[in-house]
């Protein structure tokens, strides 16, 4: 499925919030020192997070909004150094008890891959879950309402 198609899906069948402007993703990405890729910034333009298949406090995938997304080291073992795993790894999908699916920001060229962030091997057993966001969506809402790379 295109992008397109799939932001229409959760537009169709799930929970968006409403978009962020534009002034909004300019002050994110000023904020964390790193810019949207293609696909999170049309995600971001159409929805400034959601939830897929179930509203909070159910929600198995709520992705998080700009204000919300946060570095993950900080997120899972709260604190911003080294030793509590790598700088350019960032929360972007709560998946509920304390686990994300992380976005990993130093992959040159976008789009960023997304790695699978369960906070008890976090940060030594963070494997990708998806190259891009694209496919982390799509792979997502044709799974179910499960967590779909904890069943391979």
């Amino acid at each position: 499925m295109t992008l397109d198609e799939l932001l229409a899906e959760i537009s169709r069948a799930h929970h968006p919030h409403p978009p962020a402007t534009r002034a909004a993703i300019a002050d994110f990405e000023a904020r964390v020192g790193w810019k949207l890729d293609d696909e999170l910034r049309a995600f971001y333009l159409h929805s400034n997070g959601a939830e897929l298949f179930e509203p909070l406090p159910d929600a198995r995938y709520s992705i998080l909004s700009l204000a919300e997304i946060r570095r993950a080291r900080v997120a899972i073992r709260g604190r911003d150094e080294d030793s509590a795993g790598p700088p350019d790894w960032w929360t972007l999908v709560d998946v509920q008890d304390s686990d994300y699916a992380l976005l990993d920001v130093a992959s040159v060229p976008s789009p960023y891959p997304l790695l699978d962030g369960w906070h008890e091997g976090y940060p030594q057993r963070c494997r990708r879950i998806a190259s891009s966001f694209r496919e982390f969506l799509e792979r997502a809402l044709t799974g179910g309402d499960r967590i779909y790379w904890l069943n391979e």
